[in-house]
C-alpha cells in the first residue's frame, strides 16, 4: 500500500492525505496529512481506506506531492551507516549509530525545486531510506521494532558541505530550509525488499548505486536505539544514512568535487519505493 500527502490545487496552502492503488489516487476524507492517518487506530484506518477506495480518484501523475510527512515531531538522521560509504571517507565502522537531527522545515516534496544558497555552493546529494514510525513506543526491543514501522520512503539528505565542515558538529550543514525531499509516498514494509537497490542520478549519470543490505545498523536496530532516548511517535522520521558515491568522496576531471549546481536534476530512487526528482535553482535575489 502507498500513502501520500498531496497539495490541493483547488485550495492553495492546504493538503490532503491519499491512498494510491493501481496508479490511481484516492483522497482520505477529512485527513490533511499521512501523519494524521497514522495516529488513528487500526480499525478506523481500515474504515477510512475502505471509504476512500470507492470514491473518486485522479491519476498518479496528476498529483502535487508534499513531503509525505510534512510536520514530524522528530527527524532523526544517521551518519556513516553504509559500509562502503564509511570506507570512502576513511572512517572505521562505528560501534554505535552516529545520530544527528533535522527540523521539519528542512523537508520538501519529492519533485520540488531546491535552492542553491549564495552562502554555500558545496551542495551534496545523499540518497537515503527513510523509516516512518506508525505506532508510538519507548525502549522498543529490536525484535518488536517492525510493529512500530508504518512504512518507508525515499529521501535525499542534501547537505551544505561548506557549512558542515566549519566545525566537527554536522548540524549547520544539514538544517537548511526545504533541502530534504521526502516521498513521493510512504510504502508499507511488506513491499520493501531487504536488498532493494538505492541510487542517486545527477543529470542522467548514476553517482550512487548500492543496496540497503549494506547498512551497518538495520531499520529495526535504529528504531530500538533511538526509542531509548525518546518515545517515538506516529509520523516520526528516521533517515538511515547514505551509500558510497557522494560528491564529497568524488573528484571530476578537473580534480574538483562535483557539487550540485543550479540547473542540475537529482533523481533519488529506491527499488519498490519510487523516485524523487528535484531540480536545483539559483537563489532568488533579495
Amino acid at each position: 500500500m502507498k500513502l501520500a500527502t498531496l497539495r490541493l490545487a483547488s485550495d492553495p496552502g492546504h493538503t490532503t492525505a491519499a491512498v494510491i492503488e493501481d496508479d490511481r489516487i484516492y483522497y482520505l476524507e477529512n485527513l490533511d496529512t499521512v501523519q494524521r492517518f497514522l495516529r488513528l487506530n487500526d480499525a478506523i484506518q481500515q474504515e477510512v481506506l475502505a471509504r476512500a477506495l470507492v470514491g473518486d480518484s485522479i491519476a498518479e501523475g496528476e498529483a502535487d506531492y508534499a513531503p509525505v510527512i510534512p510536520n514530524p515531531s522528530k527527524v532523526y538522521c544517521i551518519g556513516l551507516n553504509y559500509k562502503a560509504h564509511a570506507a570512502e571517507v576513511g572512517k572505521e565502522l562505528p560501534e554505535y549509530p552516529s545520530v544527528f537531527a533535522k527540523f521539519a522545515s528542512t523537508l520538501c516534496g519529492a519533485n520540488d525545486d531546491i535552492e542553491v544558497p549564495p552562502e554555500d555552493h558545496r551542495l551534496d546529494y545523499e540518497a537515503e531510506l527513510a523509516i516512518i514510525i506508525g505506532k508510538p513506543g519507548r525502549r522498543i526491543a529490536a525484535e518488536q521494532a517492525e510493529e512500530h514501522i508504518a512504512g518507508y520512503a525515499v529521501s535525499s539528505d542534501v547537505s551544505l558541505r561548506g557549512y558542515q565542515g566549519r566545525t566537527s558538529e554536522w548540524l549547520q550543514g544539514k538544517v537548511w530550509d526545504r533541502t530534504t525531499p521526502l516521498g513521493p509516498w510512504l510504502v508499507t514494509p511488506d513491499e520493501l525488499k531487504p536488498d532493494a537497490r538505492i541510487t542517486s542520478v545527477v543529470n542522467g549519470e548514476t553517482v550512487q548505486d548500492s543496496t540497503i543490505d549494506d547498512l551497518i545498523f538495520s531499520a529495526a536496530e535504529l528504531v530500538a536505539y533511538l526509542s531509548v532516548m525518546n518515545e517515538l511517535q506516529p509520523g516520526d522520521v528516521i533517515l538511515t544514512g547514505t551509500p558510497a558515491g557522494v560528491a564529497l568522496g568524488r573528484r571530476n576531471e578537473h580534480n574538483r568535487h562535483p557539487w550540485l549546481k543550479a540547473g542540475d536534476v537529482l533523481e533519488t530512487s529506491i527499488e519498490g519505493l519510487g523516485t524523487s526528482r528535484v531540480t536545483f535553482k539559483a537563489a532568488a535575489p533579495e
